[in-house]
C-alpha cells in the first residue's frame, strides 16, 4: 500500500468522507500504517481479514498525520474503532476526520465554493503543444486535490477537434497565467 501525502486544502475538501486520524506519527510511516492494522486486528475492529488499504499523510503544526479513509466495503465494528480511538488518544491523539477539519483547519470547503476556485496555472510561456500545456495543467490541478477534474479536463480536451477548443477547456478549469507572473508571485510571497 501506498502512502499519499496531501495538504491540509485537500483535506479541506474532503467533507463527503469519514475516517480515522492519527497525529504524530514519525518515523517511518508504512511502519505506523502496518501496525495500526495489526492493533486493529487484534483488537478485533476488523473483520474477516479485513485492514486499512489506504492512507494519506498531511503535516499540521509540526506533526506528521496520517488519515485512515473508511472506504466502502471495508468491514469492521465501528464501535469498536471508536472505543479504541478513546483508549488511545493520548498515545496516538486519534480523532475523526470529521473532528478534525472544523476544530484545525477552520472547517470543510462546501462544493459550490470549490466549483469556483481555479488554481493558478502557468503556461503562457511554454511549450505550446497541446499535449505539454495538457500535462501541466492537469498536474496543476492534482496539486490542488482536483485529480477528478483532471481526468474530466483530459477527457473533453482528447475528444476536441481544434487547438482553439482544447486550450479553451483548458481555461474552463485553470487560470491561465504566464511563467513570469507565477514567479514575481512567489517572490512577493517570500
Amino acid at each position: 500500500m501506498s502512502i499519499q501525502e496531501i495538504t491540509k486544502d485537500q483535506l479541506r475538501r474532503m467533507g463527503d468522507q469519514e475516517g480515522l486520524i492519527l497525529q504524530g506519527c514519525g518515523g517511518d510511516l508504512q511502519d505506523w500504517v502496518d501496525g495500526i492494522n495489526v492493533m486493529l486486528t487484534e483488537d478485533g475492529v476488523f473483520k474477516k481479514g479485513a485492514g486499512f488499504q489506504e492512507a494519506y499523510s498531511f503535516k499540521h503544526d509540526g506533526l506528521t498525520c496520517l488519515l485512515f479513509p473508511f472506504k466502502e466495503g471495508l468491514e469492521m465494528d465501528v464501535r469498536r474503532l471508536a472505543l479504541w480511538r478513546l483508549q488511545t488518544h493520548t498515545i496516538f491523539g486519534g480523532t475523526w476526520l470529521s473532528n478534525y477539519v472544523p476544530n484545525r483547519l477552520g472547517g470543510f470547503v462546501q462544493k459550490q465554493e470549490q466549483k469556483s476556485v481555479k488554481p493558478d496555472c502557468p503556461l503562457i510561456g511554454r511549450d505550446g503543444n497541446i499535449h505539454n500545456l495538457l500535462g501541466i495543467a492537469g498536474q496543476t490541478l492534482r496539486e490542488h486535490g482536483m485529480e477528478d477534474k483532471a481526468r474530466e479536463m483530459f477527457e473533453r480536451v482528447t475528444q476536441c477537434q481544434s487547438y482553439d477548443s482544447a486550450l479553451s477547456i483548458i481555461g474552463d478549469y485553470v487560470n491561465i497565467t504566464s511563467v513570469e507572473q507565477t514567479e514575481t508571485m512567489d517572490m512577493a510571497m517570500q
